[in-house]
């Protein structure tokens, strides 16, 4: 298995999960001290292998410690905030 690398761009509002030549992606906007999940991008040859949740941990557990108020207008998102 490749390695997995997980980035912030914050100019882009997005964390990057790369794999070989493929990237997830979530994008998220920020509002004050509000923060939205919005977009959660997986490309098929990622789907089934828990990567998206990897993702859209890392980025939960970064708006933790940035003290966000967190909101996900993404279906998958909203999972992990139940």
């Amino acid at each position: 298995m490749t390695d997995i690398t997980i980035s912030h761009q914050p100019e882009q509002q997005r964390f990057v999960l790369t794999q070989g030549n493929a990237e997830a992606v979530l994008d998220y906007t920020l509002n004050g001290s509000s923060i939205n999940f919005h977009h959660t991008f997986v490309p098929p040859e990622f789907r089934g292998k828990g990567l998206a949740e990897k993702l859209v941990r890392h980025g939960l557990a970064w708006a933790n410690t940035q003290q966000y108020q967190v909101h996900a207008s993404c279906s998958y998102v909203q999972r992990f905030l139940r």
